[in-house]
């Protein structure tokens, strides 16, 4: 009888993972359509919105990309690429990958550096010489031939998070992750509870828990939320910060409140 119990438990988990009316349900959002930027809002440091300055962002077979192929040099023209409507409650799928060489006059910091960032302020209200908009930042980072460079990192632009109970001020920390290198494709997942708890995850792993997002520390002139307000919601944006970078999948989950 013991047995019968524990083979049926066994089997009632098994059904309810591999459940192909439960996946089906999920009805995840392609935010990227393979085709063209349409959906999406171009704000470059010192430059207007939507001015894609030397054709930053562009699409080629499919894959939606930061491209310096039109740079000679760069002059902190760090861009940022915003999905047309902000979200609160989500789960976010991406595919990146680093390619080829950083252009010249990128920071060393910025050598195979990107990011999702979400929470964002609206795209119209940040300022000509802004160079990145106040938000959360996943950060996704690339490794060299050698040493340890994680991914799916913090970062905070005007922003702080609770971590243990503990208000975060450092700017950036490192996540939990392995390091991975060259040009190999990387699967990256948000998970987003409004003002709640976040997670970040990579090939799998949970390697990023944090919560209460809320504004705090320097923030642009003008900017009027007050220290210490709760981040429920805002735009998602990838980023343009020297090296090229190319993303295959960007896809979205919305989830209950």
């Amino acid at each position: 009888m013991k047995n019968y119990i524990v083979c049926f438990l066994l089997l009632l988990s098994y059904s309810c993972k591999n459940n192909p009316k439960e996946d089906s349900e999920e009805k995840w959002i392609p935010l990227f359509n393979g085709k063209d930027l349409n959906d999406w809002i171009i704000k470059i440091n010192h430059h207007e919105i939507n001015e894609n300055y030397n054709k930053t962002f562009v699409v080629r077979d499919g894959i939606l990309a930061a491209d310096y192929s039109g740079y000679d040099s760069f002059n902190e023209d760090y861009g940022h690429i915003y999905y047309k409507k902000p979200f609160s409650n989500y789960k976010l799928r991406v595919e990146y990958r680093f390619t080829g060489e950083q252009v010249k006059g990128g920071e060393g910091w910025a050598y195979r550096n990107n990011g999702v960032m979400f929470h964002c302020q609206d795209p119209a209200t940040i300022l000509k010489d802004q160079p990145f908009p106040v938000s959360i930042e996943a950060q996704l980072l690339g490794g060299d031939e050698d040493g340890e460079r994680s991914t799916g990192n913090l970062c905070t632009p005007g922003t702080h998070v609770e971590i243990g109970g503990a208000l975060i001020t450092e700017h950036c920390i490192n996540s939990s992750s392995k390091t991975y290198r060259g040009e190999q494709w990387v699967s990256f997942e948000l998970v987003v509870y409004n003002d709640s708890i976040i997670h970040h995850i990579v090939e799998g792993d949970t390697v990023m828990t944090y919560s209460k997002p809320q504004i705090g520390g320097d923030l642009p002139d003008g900017f009027p939320l007050p220290q210490g307000f709760a981040l429920t919601g805002g735009y998602i944006a990838l980023q343009a910060e020297s090296h090229p970078t190319e993303f295959r999948k960007i896809e979205l989950l919305e989830l209950e409140k």
